[in-house]
């Protein structure tokens, strides 16, 4: 999870390499009209990503007990919560950042229909992961292999009773 940029998309397919799992890209559960919208400059509503989060909800529910790896912005407590309403288990990697590094690397990205222009409406309607929540922090600084490498070590301790202690460095949760 995280605002555009933070490298969901870059980083999920390693993270899922590394758990040994299945990757599933989030932008791909997005309707048409969805798509057009963000294309056009023009955030979602909660109204337009209910389809998109529930069809998110499903994947994760087929997954349950067996392990996966999404990406998707889950950037309000409501939308984290409808996800985990269909798949209790999920534990969240908030991808987390510097304003000025994320719009950076907005600006290199081509062919993705998120323009930098919605990154303030991102930051604006962000609810970082609250303490009652399954999740750990992982700063995005690095490469994409750092970064999906921290994320793997600060899950170690949230998904896995056994393995109690303090967070990895680099993370937060």
């Amino acid at each position: 999870m995280g605002v555009a940029g933070t490298g969901k998309t870059t980083v999920g397919p390693l993270l899922a390499e590394l758990l040994g799992v299945p990757y599933a890209e989030g932008d791909d559960f997005h309707p048409a009209a969805n798509i057009a919208k963000m294309t056009a400059g023009t955030p979602l509503t909660d109204e337009d990503r209910r389809p998109w989060l529930d069809a998110i909800g499903e994947w994760a529910h087929t997954r349950d007990g067996l392990g996966g790896v999404v990406s998707s912005s889950a950037l309000k407590r409501g939308y984290r919560d409808r996800l985990r309403s269909a798949a209790p288990g999920l534990v969240f990697v908030h991808l987390t950042g510097d304003r000025a590094l994320i719009e950076d690397r907005m600006s290199h990205r081509q062919g993705h229909f998120m323009p930098t222009a919605l990154l303030d409406s991102q930051f604006a309607t962000l609810q970082p992961l609250q303490p009652d929540e399954a999740g750990v922090a992982v700063d995005v600084t690095g490469t994409p292999a750092d970064i999906a490498r921290r994320a793997a070590e600060a899950l170690r301790p949230a998904t896995d009773p056994a393995a109690a202690g303090p967070a990895p460095a680099g993370t937060e949760g």
